[in-house]
C-alpha cells in the first residue's frame, strides 16, 4: 500500500486523511484530491511558493495559472470584484458542479497564481471529499492531477503515477465520477463567453444566461 495514498471516500472514516491533507497544505505542500470531474492537484492559493510547486509538479509555466476551488458560492464575493449578474446566475445554477467562471480578482488579495492579468478562475466542486477539505482550508489553487500534456487522472493511483513524490498526500475516493473537465466561462467582459467546453454544455448554460460560444461573434446567441 502506497503510504501517500489515503482512503478518503467515506465521511465516517476520512477524518485522519483530511487532517493529514490540511496539515500538508498549511506547510506549503501539495495534495491530490478527488472532484466531481477529474482528480486535482491542490496548493494553498495564498502561498506563492506552494502554487509555484504545483506548476512545477505539472511541468506547467506561469502563463497557465491554476483555477481556484472554493467551498461555497458566497466565497466568490471575497475573491472577485465586478461580477456580472449573469455570472452570479450561472454560479447559483451550476455550483457545486462542473463549471469554472473566470472573473476579475479582488486587487487587494495577497496571492500570486501566475500571469492571471488580474483575473481568477473559480469553481465549487460537487464532491463531498473535496468540499470537506475546502471547508477546512478555504480557497485552494487546483489544477488537474497530471503532467501537462498527459491525460487527466481519474483515480488517485493514476495521479500518483504521474506526480509521484512531488505530492505529499493523495486523497483516494475511488474513480472520479465525471471523467470530463469542467466547462470554463469567461465573465470578465460584458458578454459571457464559453472558452472551454466540458461537463456543462453551452445549451445548458444558455438556459440560465446569455453565453456565446468560443467562435461566435459578440452579438451571437450561442
Amino acid at each position: 500500500m502506497n503510504e501517500r495514498i489515503r482512503p478518503a471516500g467515506d465521511p465516517t472514516s476520512w477524518g485522519p486523511a483530511v487532517d493529514e491533507a490540511v496539515n500538508a497544505l498549511s506547510r506549503g505542500g501539495l495534495v491530490v484530491l478527488p472532484t466531481d470531474t477529474v482528480y486535482g492537484i491542490a496548493a494553498d492559493a495564498f502561498a506563492p511558493t506552494a502554487v509555484q510547486a504545483l506548476l512545477d509538479a505539472k511541468g506547467r509555466g506561469r502563463q497557465m495559472p491554476p483555477p481556484v476551488l472554493i467551498p461555497a458560492v458566497g466565497t466568490m464575493a471575497g475573491l472577485a470584484t465586478d461580477v456580472p449578474d449573469a455570472a452570479h446566475a450561472l454560479a447559483e445554477a451550476f455550483w457545486p458542479g462542473g463549471l469554472t467562471i473566470i472573473v476579475a480578482a479582488q486587487p487587494s488579495l495577497a496571492w500570486d497564481l501566475g500571469e492571471t492579468r488580474g483575473t481568477v478562475a473559480l469553481r465549487v466542486p460537487d464532491h463531498d471529499t473535496a468540499l470537506a477539505l475546502l471547508r477546512r482550508t478555504g480557497p485552494l489553487a487546483v489544477s488537474s492531477a497530471n503532467r501537462t500534456g498527459s491525460p487527466a487522472a481519474l483515480t488517485a493511483g493514476e495521479a500518483f503515477e504521474q506526480l509521484g513524490a512531488s505530492v505529499d498526500v493523495y486523497l483516494d475516493a475511488g474513480q472520479a465520477p465525471g471523467g470530463v473537465s469542467s466547462s470554463i466561462v469567461d465573465a470578465t467582459t460584458p458578454t459571457l463567453r464559453l472558452v472551454r467546453a466540458g461537463a456543462i454544455s453551452l445549451e445548458r448554460l444558455c438556459e440560465v444566461a446569455h453565453v456565446v460560444g468560443p467562435d461566435d461573434d459578440e452579438g451571437a446567441a450561442g
